[in-house]
């Protein structure tokens, strides 16, 4: 299939959600194939890596779309992306809010990133931890915290999947509940290309899909 049919498709799939943000994650895509998805209506790509985003930053300058940022961003790269990006995935320790609130021009839309399975080598805050980490950002003008992102157990077990998404929500609304004017935290950006219509029937607003257009 072409990535336009595959676009297609993927709307389609969506026709029964409100409101849903697609995020087209490029990490396995050429600049010919990103740039294919904007002519097909796509408007938000996000990358996860920082040398990666800059170049294909560069080569769609031109076109209207926004950027978001998954990965892991060091302290020193900091610089290189703040104010080229419209939303940050992967809050998940203060340094880097510190870092980001010293660099920002205009506060910058973040999710904190939830370590939703517990896994020694993902990044992410434990979820016992979040709402606490969500208290500690007061002080950071720049950073305003608009839900909360992870990725799920790589794992055949849709029980445990949607078990983690549904947590993932829980958490959000009890933050929500907290009527915090930096952290309104109405948004989950989860689900992947393998998981993503488990993640609409848990709350996600945000999908990142990648290798789905690709097939």
């Amino acid at each position: 299939m072409t990535i336009k049919e595959n676009v297609s498709k993927v709307l389609e799939s969506l026709k029964e959600y409100q409101n849903i943000k697609i995020i087209a994650a490029t990490k396995y895509m050429t600049i010919d194939e990103t740039k294919e998805l904007v002519s097909c209506g796509i408007k938000d790509f996000g990358e996860n890596r920082t040398d990666m985003f800059l170049e294909k930053y560069e080569a769609l300058k031109d076109l209207n779309v926004d950027w978001h940022f998954f990965g892991v961003l060091q302290s020193r790269k900091i610089k290189e992306i703040v104010n080229k990006i419209t939303c940050l995935h992967s809050l998940d320790r203060i340094s880097l809010a510190i870092e980001l609130d010293k660099r920002l021009t205009q506060p910058l839309d973040c999710f904190i990133q939830v370590n939703i399975s517990e896994e020694p080598n993902k990044s992410g805050i434990p979820l016992n931890k979040v709402k606490s980490f969500v208290k500690s950002l007061a002080k950071y003008p720049n950073i305003k915290v608009v839900g909360l992102m992870c990725i799920a157990q790589m794992t055949y077990d849709n029980n445990v999947i949607a078990n983690s998404f549904e947590q993932m929500k829980q958490t959000k609304e009890e933050i929500e509940e907290m009527n915090l004017e930096y952290a309104p935290c109405h948004f989950l950006s989860m689900g992947m290309s393998n998981d993503y219509k488990i993640a609409l029937d848990h709350g996600a607003t945000h999908i990142r899909l990648g290798r789905i257009f690709l097939k």
